[in-house]
């Protein structure tokens, strides 16, 4: 356990599932506090927060920003400030994607892209920072994407986003960067959570083959490790740059990505 963390408050968006879920988790299992928001169920948000209370002996509070709306965005920063204490964690992980050439894409779906990828980071950052900067520690950790850092066809509006993300990780780490508040971005490739698992089985459906066998097809070609980032991989790493151990880390998009941007 990082002896730093014990106590402090943590909001992570769209955490009610995959890697968002799992690095509240990996947070509360160092004793912080969680801020919970996503798109689920009541009886699944309940649920959830039980798990977490129970298990790890922390406070949770739920809310369900949709991420779109600034307004609501500023409101699940104060809600949670109220609830928990003020943030000093913030994990900006939402996100949503849509694959389609740019002459054909949709311009309501690529601003919804932009707005929840990332004008939303840039809104909790905006609302969670100053209470960071009055107690002069913080953590901000903005999940970004191998996508932050190069592209692939047909996803122009995530590929913009994420280009985003990174630069506005840049940006305001140099801001903060005579303080005791960091900001990283994290860039990981293929992740296993149940979006790819069904992207998966779709080919394997599709060409009559094994899931294993689909699962090297796909990720062969782009990630040379042939292995898929686990979301405990990821959540082990956001919870080393909230430590004290990585108090010089600023500014950094660390490439989690079984070698997909060394190419």
């Amino acid at each position: 356990m990082f002896a730093n963390l014990p106590g402090k408050v943590a909001l992570i968006t769209g955490s009610t599932s995959g890697i968002g879920l799992s690095v509240a988790k990996k947070l509360a299992s160092q004793g912080v506090h969680i801020g919970l928001n996503g798109f689920a169920k009541p009886e699944e948000v309940t649920a959830i927060r039980k798990e977490i209370e129970s298990q790890f002996k922390v406070k949770t509070f739920y809310h369900g920003a949709d991420l779109k709306e600034g307004s609501q965005v500023k409101s699940m920063v104060q809600e949670t400030s109220k609830a928990l204490g003020s943030v000093d964690i913030l994990v900006n992980n939402a996100g949503i994607q849509y694959i389609e050439t740019a002459v054909n894409f949709p311009e309501q779906k690529f601003n919804d892209i932009i707005a929840i990828n990332l004008t939303a980071a840039f809104l909790t950052t905006k609302y969670a920072l100053p209470q960071m900067l009055d107690k002069n520690w913080g953590r901000i950790i903005n999940i970004a994407s191998v996508h932050g850092l190069v592209a692939s066809v047909n996803k122009c509006a995530y590929v913009a986003a994420k280009h985003g993300i990174v630069g506005l990780t840049k940006a305001t780490a140099l801001e903060v960067a005579k303080t005791g508040v960091t900001i990283n971005a994290v860039c990981p490739g293929w992740v296993m959570t149940k979006l790819i698992e069904t992207q998966i089985q779709q080919r394997a459906d599709q060409y009559k083959i094994s899931f294993e066998e689909a699962q090297i097809k796909l990720l062969e070609e782009k990630q040379p490790s042939v292995t898929p980032v686990t979301t405990d991989q990821l959540g082990d790493l956001i919870t080393f740059l909230c430590s004290n151990s990585a108090s010089q880390i600023k500014g950094s998009a660390y490439t989690m990505d079984g070698g997909w941007t060394a190419q």
